[in-house]
């Protein structure tokens, strides 16, 4: 059986943009928040050559800034420049050297499972900011496809794509902790097995402060404990967000009752 050819829409947001993806829904909707009564299709083909030439004659045609390269180049560029799993993306350069690769390859575009990702002006600090060293090699270094995803849902639409201008998200507790430990290479020299030992440590503080009924040391525990599993996460190369989301996915579902001060699940009455 013939591998299915992709199809390529050009959309259109009045007053906003000419853009081409092969998923409106992730990328039109779920990325930039627009409903389906919100934009329109103008064209659409199995052809990435005449779909890229007519983007760039639309653009031109109502007025909207013609994007550098053409939709083909950019996908073809991005394939050889950036790698992704699942889970990552990877560029083929040090952390230290990401932002001057990241300035001087603005408009490449690449594909994930969680959907379109461009660099520009928006998406370049926050790409910077959250970038960690490959334990592979000093010479890569990679980000967490959701967790951008999930940043570029707070960016405003017109910044997220080609007509940008510098913004850069707040980061969550969690971005911040990673950052940390990436400066102090906790990533690039440290163990899972010994982060667990510290876990262990952070654990025992907790209960002694516990029994102590010290509310102050029980707060300063529980965070030290979030910042360990935080960091035994990266290590493990599975973010501490995915991590919290299957939990919960998990328990949402299951019942029981409190039995002296502890739920029990249903399985285990």
């Amino acid at each position: 059986m013939k591998p299915t050819k992709p199809k390529y829409y050009i959309y259109h947001i009045p007053g906003k943009k000419i853009g081409v993806t092969t998923d409106l829904g992730k990328r039109v909707t779920e990325a930039q928040g627009y409903k389906e009564n919100e934009f329109q299709i103008m064209d659409q083909s199995e052809d990435i050559n005449y779909i890229s030439a007519r983007e760039h004659e639309l653009q031109t045609k109502y007025g909207y800034k013609v994007d550098i390269r053409l939709y083909k180049d950019l996908f073809k560029k991005s394939e050889g420049m950036v790698s992704s799993s699942e889970q990552t993306s990877t560029f083929p350069c040090s952390k230290a050297d990401l932002d001057s690769w990241l300035e001087n390859n603005k408009g490449v575009q690449w594909t994930t499972l969680h959907g379109e990702f461009f660099i520009t002006d928006t998406t370049i600090p926050w790409l910077v900011a959250n970038a960690r060293t490959s334990q592979f090699s000093n010479m890569k270094c990679y980000i967490y496809n959701k967790a951008l995803m999930e940043s570029m849902k707070t960016m405003p639409t017109e910044r997220v794509v080609a007509k940008c201008q510098c913004y850069t998200p707040s980061p969550s507790p969690f971005d911040l902790i990673r950052t940390w430990a990436s400066e102090r290479g906790i990533y690039e020299s440290g163990d899972p097995k010994t982060q667990v030992i510290k876990l262990y440590e952070e654990v025992g503080e907790l209960s002694r402060a516990i029994l102590k009924k010290d509310d102050f040391e029980i707060k300063d525990a529980i965070g030290d404990a979030v910042v360990v599993l935080t960091n035994l996460a990266a290590l493990c190369n599975v973010p501490i967000e995915d991590c919290i989301e299957q939990a919960y996915n998990v328990i949402a579902k299951r019942q029981g009752k409190m039995i002296n001060g502890t739920f029990v699940k249903t399985e285990s009455l």
